[in-house]
């Protein structure tokens, strides 16, 4: 299963999460024959970015806290 798009993290990728439904909305036919892949792909596009760039930031956080806790560690070393 994937994940629900329309959510508060995707915000960036709205407008073309709209686009791909408004195609959807056209009809089967339509959706059936590839007329949509385009705009599914720039979905894909969009929210790999936003993965991407959430990951990088979770990364950088981990590696401040890493960090935090080896200083806490040297502290509590140098003065036992």
């Amino acid at each position: 299963m994937h994940p629900h798009l329309h959510t508060k993290d995707n915000r960036g990728c709205e407008d073309v999460m709209i686009a791909l439904d408004e195609c959807h909305a056209r009809g089967f036919l339509y959706k059936a024959s590839g007329m949509c892949n385009q705009a599914k792909r720039d979905v894909t596009k969009c929210l790999r970015a936003e993965r991407i760039e959430r990951t990088r930031k979770n990364r950088e956080k981990a590696n401040e806290k890493r960090q935090e806790t080896v200083q806490m560690w040297k502290d509590i070393d140098k003065n036992s």
